[in-house]
């Protein structure tokens, strides 16, 4: 039994230690915004955030996160940053097919959470192990400046 928490809730997983974290999000816990793209930790569609740091999780084997905090594309849009990430990828029209996308938009969150005001080359740093088949980089690019300049969002009051 291996304990991860993922997006705040920890789940106890009866698995062998060197099973993939992606298969565990997507199989066992039914968390399949997490993408299965290639499988060799190229290409980016599987991120996810391993206490705070973008990671494929096709690669990571679940002894890698026991003790760790896991985030998923299933509960990014609950943080400021990650809101902010998602309305500027909606303004700026970055989605076609979609598929990439949840690894994309992890991978712009672990950016700006790092540098709040990232140059083209910090930006295409950041993003190059991020593949899209459809060719929406400039989009992307576009809305990760967007996002990096826009206000925090405003908390409802309750």
């Amino acid at each position: 039994m291996i304990t991860v928490t993922v997006n705040g809730q920890p789940f106890k997983i009866p698995v062998a230690a060197d099973t993939p974290l992606l298969w565990i999000l997507r199989d066992h816990l039914k968390m399949t915004g997490t993408k299965f793209g290639c499988g060799m930790a190229l290409c980016g569609a599987c991120t996810v955030h391993v206490n705070g740091e973008a990671v494929r999780a096709c690669v990571t084997p679940l002894s890698a996160v026991e003790g760790k905090r896991v985030e998923t594309i299933e509960d990014i849009g609950n943080t400021a940053l990650g809101k902010k990430v998602q309305e500027a990828w909606l303004a700026e029209d970055v989605v076609q097919c979609g598929y990439c996308q949840s690894g994309q938009i992890m991978s712009a969150v672990a950016l700006l959470s790092k540098n709040k005001n990232p140059s083209d080359t910090d930006i295409d740093a950041a993003m190059s192990g991020n593949i899209c088949r459809c060719g929406t980089y400039n989009r992307v690019r576009a809305a990760i400046k967007r996002a990096a300049a826009a206000p925090a969002p405003v908390k409802a009051k309750a």
